[in-house]
């Protein structure tokens, strides 16, 4: 596979033998690599070669600096651009304040340790795509738990955020509210009777309207400006 195509990965995770599972699993695949590895946070944002990668796998709970400083360190408001590192937090409790606050920090996922591989696995390639990773059984507590508290920041979206909503076509207004729900491409694709690669056209041109980085970053947007209500 041509290097341009493979998905440089970073690992930062405080456990040394984890590191060394994850990085033998992602060095077997052929479209994966790992470039970086960290065991903490501190030592994370002192590993340049951390920025060069497509996707950090974070574990939450490290000695330091835990995952989420860390990843809010790493994705600061200068940083977020759509070409940035993209973090999945990764932990063994299935816990919803972990969740939304790493999703808070800029994280595009959140997954459990003891997910299986290949769901691993395929969670680092969706969220290289720019699509969002979060472990099935929190999706729908977490959206619950973000909405009061995103709601009451519906007064401070500016008014470029307004803007760009109101530039969003009908349909992709429409995809758009979907996409807050939590739902998928082929869900999407099912209830709208469109092909899954039209919606994925939709839901490309709503993420450049908004300047978001992923579909995380589109709920958190579609609750501060009032387009999903909870």
């Amino acid at each position: 596979m041509a290097s341009g195509n493979i998905i440089k990965v970073a690992l930062v995770d405080d456990q040394l033998l984890v590191r060394s599972g994850f990085r033998m699993l992602i060095n077997s695949q052929p479209d994966m690599e790992v470039i970086a590895e960290a065991g903490n946070g501190r030592e994370a944002l002192a590993t340049p070669s951390l920025q060069q990668a497509d996707v950090i796998l974070m574990d939450v709970r490290m000695p330091e600096m835990d995952g989420i400083q860390t990843t809010e360190r790493l994705l600061d408001p200068a940083k977020k651009a759509a070409d940035g590192p993209k973090v999945i937090v990764l932990t063994t409790f299935d816990m919803d304040e972990y969740a939304l606050s790493a999703i808070q920090a800029g994280a595009s996922g959140f997954l459990l340790k003891d997910a299986p591989p290949e769901e691993l696995l395929e969670s680092v390639r969706t969220v290289n795509r720019g699509d969002a990773v979060i472990a099935p059984s929190t999706t729908r507590r977490l959206l619950n738990h973000m909405a009061p508290i995103l709601k009451r920041s519906v007064a401070q979206a500016d008014n470029s955020l307004m803007s760009a909503v109101e530039s969003l076509t009908p349909r992709e207004r429409e995809v758009f509210g979907l996409i807050a729900e939590g739902q998928s491409n082929p869900e999407i694709a099912e209830g709208l009777f469109l092909s899954e690669a039209t919606v994925k056209t939709h839901v490309g041109h709503i993420l450049a309207k908004l300047g978001a980085r992923d579909r995380v970053q589109a709920v958190v947007i579609a609750y501060q400006t009032g387009v999903v209500s909870p």
